[in-house]
């Protein structure tokens, strides 16, 4: 499922939570983000997206684990 409420939904939360990274949309119909921070901030950031936002539908979360490459910000591309 993809929408703009989602990928701005996570942007809110990762802010928040002081984040950095970046959401976007996928050709197949499916998000993609990618978070940066400390290992709790991360966790936390995981699993918000097992849920989303209200009105969300998340049938799945895939997990790869890679090293930061100093992402700044958090954007919504």
């Amino acid at each position: 499922m993809q929408g703009v409420w989602f990928r701005e939904s996570c942007r809110r939360e990762a802010e928040a939570l002081g984040a950095t990274g970046w959401v976007r949309n996928r050709s197949d119909g499916t998000v993609e983000a990618v978070f940066e921070g400390s290992p709790a901030v991360v966790e936390q950031l995981v699993r918000w997206s097992h849920e989303g936002p209200p009105r969300a539908r998340v049938d799945r979360v895939d997990e790869t684990v890679e090293e930061p490459r100093g992402e700044q910000g958090f954007a919504v591309r």
